[in-house]
């Protein structure tokens, strides 16, 4: 189930909102669980069984560590064996969750490989990839984390713990949220009209952009992607396209998400800050999908060393950090190339310092600098093969010639409308979060014309899934 779908507006909305508001407050937490298995269930029922098997795994070994904080020997120092107890339930916690996430979205990817590269081929039957693995997976490790460093003390409540992991508006695409960041709205919120009309004006606005934007646009990268042999045009139009594409599409989804959020008395963190204004790639990172880039550094990064132990190792962190970020995306050889592309310009940036490229280009040259250098890696990203990227990399650089432009046909006029307006809205117009804050009358009035139109085009054709469910 995906928000832009008719089930989810018509079936699913109607029947969860009502139920979560007419139940008590002390059940409501409980009606959520219940909408929540129903959304994540509808595609594989049996996958909320692992879901569960996660949560109550990080359940355990989180009581069990909070079960070992009140042994000291002096009031400086905790006893030895009590600390290597709380490491040995982290490790449960992490083992577990990352055995998980490993069987499920590198298992085939590991098969492939192995038959690919030896004489002794192995039958395998695919393994299914459970929507959102990646999300809830590092959102639960990121509560035992949490209670390993202190940060927060373990629940008593399964439930509320059940709650955070499994709440259908971030659950299968984020923002991936910290435990301590809405611990206490798990026990106690309410929501009045401002928190109810910023959702729905939230959402109403990352409807259109999904729909209206990433999906007019889709239909230019689908065909350039689908054919074989792009010229030079096609394939710089493609790649354009496909930036433009997955920021309207997961932005949108993001901004979804959060006015869900909102409606049920949450308050998620935003996941985009204009990441096509950034005049550098670290700042890049700053805006972009700020939910797993925050995650990579304080539970990656950071217990790697950071920028503590020297230049080299600063440059040797920021890289396989990436890395392991690209790898985190899909399993496919193009992502962790993809993370490796980006760990390199983090890595060159930090080393270069004041000597850096950027620094001699005025502000809009970096902008567009810092656009072409993302632009160029989501190639690499999009690409399911490295045959199918050299392919789309040798149209880009002329071996093939001027070519034309991408023609689809009666939908030409669609696509490149979708395409010029992800320019204006990505470059030159306030975000969401922004234009949610000043809420014009005016504003209002576009955004439910906007947000009619784009439930038209989803009664009318066939949806796009969102691209970050598949990770």
């Amino acid at each position: 189930m995906v928000f832009a779908s008719f089930i989810f507006l018509f079936w699913f909305l109607p029947l969860a909102l009502p139920l979560y508001y007419a139940a008590p407050a002390r059940l409501r937490n409980l009606a959520l669980i219940v909408c929540s298995f129903g959304f994540y269930g509808w595609w594989r029922p049996q996958y909320v069984g692992l879901m569960l098997l996660s949560v109550l795994i990080d359940f355990v070994a989180a009581r069990m560590m909070g079960e070992c904080d009140g042994t000291r020997k002096d009031d400086t120092q905790k006893d030895d064996a009590q600390k290597a107890r709380r490491k040995r339930w982290l490790l449960v916690s992490v083992v577990a969750n990352l055995g998980l996430l490993a069987w499920f979205k590198y298992a085939n990817l590991f098969a492939e490989t192995w038959n690919d590269a030896t004489p002794w081929p192995i039958e395998w039957e695919a393994v299914v990839l459970p929507i959102g693995i990646s999300f809830f997976t590092f959102q639960s490790m990121s509560y035992t984390i949490d209670v390993y460093r202190g940060d927060v003390k373990p629940t008593r409540s399964l439930l509320n713990l059940l709650c955070f992991v499994s709440m259908f508006p971030q659950l299968v695409a984020g923002p991936i949220v910290r435990y301590r960041d809405i611990e206490g709205s798990l026990v106690r919120r309410t929501v009045d009209l401002r928190m109810a009309s910023d959702g729905v004006l939230l959402f109403a606005i990352g409807f259109a952009k999904k729909v209206l934007i990433a999906d007019s646009v889709a239909l230019l990268v689908d065909h350039v992607y689908a054919g074989s042999a792009p010229g030079l045009l096609a394939a710089w139009f493609g790649a354009f396209a496909y930036a433009f594409q997955i920021y309207f599409d997961f932005s949108g989804y993001s901004d979804m998400a959060i006015g869900l959020g909102l409606l049920l008395g949450f308050r998620f963190p935003e996941n985009f800050r204009s990441p096509y204004l950034a005049h550098s790639m670290v700042e890049f990172w700053r805006r972009w999908h700020i939910s797993l880039s925050t995650w990579l550094r304080d539970y990656l990064y950071v217990p790697l060393g950071g920028n503590r132990r020297g230049v080299g190792r600063t440059q040797f962190n920021l890289f396989a950090t990436m890395m392991l970020g690209g790898l985190w995306h899909g399993a496919a050889w193009t992502f962790l190339l993809w993370g490796a592309w980006h760990g390199l310009f983090l890595a060159l940036e930090r080393r270069l310092g004041r000597g850096s490229p950027y620094q001699f280009l005025p502000h809009a040259g970096q902008v567009f600098l810092t656009f072409l250098l993302w632009t160029l890696s989501m190639v690499i990203f999009r690409s399911g093969t490295l045959g199918e990227l050299g392919e789309m990399f040798g149209g880009m650089i002329g071996l093939r010639g001027l070519g034309s432009m991408p023609d689809i046909g009666v939908q030409q006029p669609v696509a490149i409308g979708g395409f010029f307006i992800a320019i204006v809205v990505a470059f030159f117009l306030p975000r969401s979060h922004q234009l949610v804050r000043r809420c014009h009358p005016l504003l209002m009035l576009a955004v439910l014309f906007a947000f009619v139109i784009a439930v038209c085009q989803v009664l009318s054709v066939d949806f796009v899934p969102f691209i970050y469910f598949q990770f």
